[in-house]
């Protein structure tokens, strides 16, 4: 996580790190928390480029590049 995110050409500026909350062996769940350094409040910022349907989609783009 912390190579895609940080290497993102949307949140690479804004990604501080990664890190394992919870693993699960029996379903193979993995929760993460991830940590970025946001601007002060500009217009459509956090709606947009922080917004979690965003974020995921970088993790799923870089996903389907692997394949």
């Amino acid at each position: 996580l912390t190579e895609v995110y940080s290497s993102s050409p949307a949140l690479g500026r804004y990604f501080r790190s990664a890190q394992v909350t919870s693993f699960s062996n029996e379903s193979t769940t993995v929760i993460y928390q991830l940590v970025f350094s946001v601007p002060p409040s500009t217009e459509g910022f956090m709606e947009n480029t922080m917004n979690p349907d965003f974020i995921r989609n970088i993790l799923r783009q870089n996903i389907y590049d692997e394949d």
